[in-house]
């Protein structure tokens, strides 16, 4: 695999915090490698490290131990600037709490990441929020307010958000944890197209088998360890 076809490279990845004045192992020594295009389901019970591992890749926490690359760049040596730059560009990432704005209608809260700097012009980034909240079935619900939609309404526009950029790397928290099972099948399906059409990468944290088996590997971690994978290495 060379190295353009990478985009999560990550070699004995170890994240400690400090609980009680005790210090939490969340993960220990994981490695994990990624292709572009390629789809990986994250299980375990709760409390094996999943978030976590899901917070280091999608760039949001640096205060690891071992080496972690995302599209070749160390996470961990990039400035402040840099990383909230490259994050917004190369990192869509689906919360499972949402995290939209209350204070701002679904329609500001899909275009947020456009806020940021981007090459689309005004008309194409409304263009394509209102494409993807029309995909997800919320095409009347442009200018409505979070409080006022359900939540697995507000789970839809949070996947809307993260795929407004087209970035190259997915990462989702329970993306369908919230969505009936027609609902759930949809979005799915949505995020694999994606992954095929655009070469996508995207790392799903499931507690849905039926999730998991739609990847094309799952990786199970239990106490911070990985203990198996399946499928393509």
């Amino acid at each position: 695999m060379t190295a353009a076809a990478i985009a999560i490279d990550a070699s004995g990845l170890s994240r400690t915090f400090i609980a009680d004045q005790r210090p939490v192992h969340a993960l220990r020594e994981v490695s994990l490698r990624v292709a572009a295009g390629e789809s990986v389901a994250i299980v375990g019970r709760s409390g094996a490290g999943k978030s976590t591992l899901l917070n280091l890749i999608g760039a949001l926490d640096r205060g690891y131990q071992g080496s972690l690359r995302v599209f070749g760049e160390e996470v961990r040596a990039m400035p402040d600037r840099a990383l909230s730059r490259f994050r917004n560009r190369q990192i869509g990432f689906v919360f499972q709490a949402f995290n939209l704005l209350p204070n701002l209608s679904v329609g500001q809260n899909v275009l947020l990441p456009a806020s940021f700097g981007t090459e689309l012009g005004h008309g194409e980034r409304v263009e394509r929020a209102r494409y993807l909240l029309g995909e997800f079935g919320l095409a009347d619900r442009f200018g409505q307010m979070p409080a006022q939609m359900s939540g697995g309404e507000r789970q839809r526009v949070a996947i809307a958000r993260a795929l407004l950029l087209q970035p190259p790397l997915l990462v989702c928290d329970e993306p369908t944890g919230s969505l009936d099972g027609e609902t759930a099948a949809h979005i799915l399906g949505v995020l694999h197209g994606i992954q095929r059409t655009h070469g996508t990468a995207l790392v799903l944290v499931t507690h849905d088998p039926q999730v998991a088996q739609s990847c094309d590997r799952v990786v199970r971690l239990d106490k911070g360890r990985v203990v198996d994978a399946v499928g393509a290495a």
